[in-house]
């Protein structure tokens, strides 16, 4: 005989669609596809999603792989391409730029961590770069691809990657995924929320006067955050004095060419522009700061730098940098936009959206609800935030960029207190503070670091240990090797053209996904 948990949760509710909403439907589906817990979405063909083109991260493609998705049908489905990392230009002094690669740089040497023997090789004239030694970066700049499983035996093999996705496709992918599981979706537009007396939520009404009810609330309502902000009325932790853009730009375009395996994120007067390829498409956009910069201006110097045809007019988003200060309260988890923004410097939306609910499922509560669960859910996703924050401030703190006037109140702006002792850390000796779960490990750090042109004052000592003989040999025969490995790749578009194309989509309008 066996037995079911007394109390647990019968019906989810999920307010909400786009990419917050599918993804949660799905991760939830897997769970529940034989039963035990209802899911119902409720979705609104009316409220449209913000259209710019989406880039991910290395555990995007865990999703896909934890839910039992075939890569390969995924990238065709969403018009993707390979993303080997993030080319940044103009950041440090206008004319400089560098890549955060995904993976690995170099390899341990003997005992001794690759970027320290690479301190010291520098320290005594080396002349290579940091970049040298990361198969995602040369690779990336000589627009090759393979994926590195395939490159095993070589130096290629350290590379990891990512994709860059047609947001608007991975969310109906997503949908039939998790309809086909069991999920329910509801058309509909909700309008009106009733609370419990103890204030968590009982049920949503829509602007038809029907109502759904459920046990947990799931807010994906994006920028509305009708739940978590209109309903139980949690702060919002305000973090736009460290991060001074507040609108965006977007537009979508026809490929010119081969699409490049890497995002590219270039500072411009007042902010920085993106260009994300897809197979046939490029989604645009320019972040900037409307203090500094009129809407006209922005979308003047967008449409002045795009390459291709624009297929969409450019439309312009508002937001807010920061975060609730709560994002699960009482019966209500806030996934996406509802919860918190950051801009997407570091193309961390889509992960914070799966960290989310990966979290609620470690955390996956009954019907009482127990505080503490909640309360080491909002720990992890506030310590997820403040990474992510840290990390994209990194990259305005270290310009060298006094040009116009926002880089000049850039470079006035406060930093946080986590990111000024990371620094300080760094700048002694290269080292990096580490957390159990941290999303971005030493080579990221270490990468945009470099390519700011911080770098420690000293290598640590016991990398004197080692004969610098074999330091140098290690450098001068490593680089060259690598650089012949990728030489030898077929391109980025080779790759997609022969394992998998995705077919010409048809016009659509305002066709991407979210600044999200």
């Amino acid at each position: 005989m066996t037995t079911t948990h007394p109390n647990a949760l019968r019906k989810i509710v999920i307010v909400g669609g786009g990419s917050a909403g599918w993804i949660s439907a799905a991760m939830l589906s897997h769970y529940f596809q034989n039963g035990g817990c209802a899911v119902e979405l409720i979705e609104s063909e009316e409220i449209g999603t913000i259209g710019v083109g989406e880039s991910t991260i290395p555990p995007f493609l865990q999703l896909l792989a934890s839910l039992g998705v075939d890569e390969r049908e995924f990238i065709q489905a969403t018009q993707a391409s390979f993303k080997l990392g993030i080319r940044f230009e103009d950041w440090k002094q206008k004319g400089q730029r560098y890549y955060h690669p995904f993976g690995a740089i170099g390899g341990p040497i003997g005992p001794h961590e690759f970027y320290q023997c690479w301190l010291r090789a520098k320290a005594n004239g080396h002349p290579s770069n940091l970049q040298d030694f990361a198969p995602g970066t040369v690779m990336a700049d000589q627009w090759k691809f393979i994926p590195p499983i395939k490159a095993q035996r070589t130096l290629i093999a350290g590379a990891s990657y990512a994709l860059h996705v047609d947001a608007r496709l991975v969310a109906k992918f997503l949908r039939d995924y998790a309809e086909a599981r069991g999920v329910k979706r509801t058309e509909g537009i909700v309008t009106d929320v009733v609370t419990h007396p103890d204030g968590s939520v009982a049920k949503v009404i829509m602007k038809d006067g029907r109502e759904v009810e459920g046990d947990l609330f799931i807010d994906c309502t994006g920028f509305r955050s009708l739940l978590i902000g209109k309903t139980l009325d949690v702060p919002f932790n305000d973090w736009s004095d460290m991060l001074l853009c507040d609108r965006a730009v977007v537009v979508q375009t026809e490929n010119v060419g081969a699409p490049h395996p890497y995002t590219v994120s270039k500072a411009e007067d007042a902010g920085w522009r993106w260009r994300i390829p897809l197979q046939h498409r490029a989604g645009n956009g320019y972040v900037f700061s409307s203090r500094h910069l009129s809407d006209d201006a922005a979308r003047a110097t967008l449409v002045q730098n795009v390459e291709g045809q624009m297929l969409m007019n450019p439309m312009f988003i508002a937001f807010k940098t920061g975060m609730r200060r709560r994002l699960w309260h009482k019966n209500v988890v806030a996934v996406g936009l509802a919860g918190g923004f950051i801009e997407p410097l570091e193309s961390t939306a889509l992960h914070l959206i799966y960290r989310g609910m990966d979290f609620l499922l470690r955390f996956f509560p009954d019907r009482d609800f127990d505080p503490a669960l909640a309360a080491e859910y909002n720990r992890r996703m506030t310590a997820d935030y403040e990474e992510i924050r840290d990390f994209i401030v990194l990259h305005y703190c270290t310009t060298q960029r006094d040009d116009t006037p926002f880089w000049r109140d850039v470079r006035n702006a406060p930093i946080p207190d986590s990111l000024k002792e990371r620094m300080a850390l760094f700048q002694a000796q290269g080292v990096l503070r580490e957390g159990v779960d941290d999303m971005f490990r030493n080579p990221s750090w270490q990468s945009v670091m470099e390519g700011m042109g911080v770098r420690p004052r000293r290598y640590q000592q016991l990398v004197d240990t080692a004969p610098y003989d074999v330091i140098a040999q290690t450098l001068d025969q490593s680089a060259p090797i690598l650089a012949a490995q990728v030489a030898g790749l077929p391109s980025h578009g080779e790759f997609l053209e022969k394992h998998c194309p995705a077919p010409k989509p048809e016009a659509v309008v305002a066709p991407f996904g979210a600044v999200a």
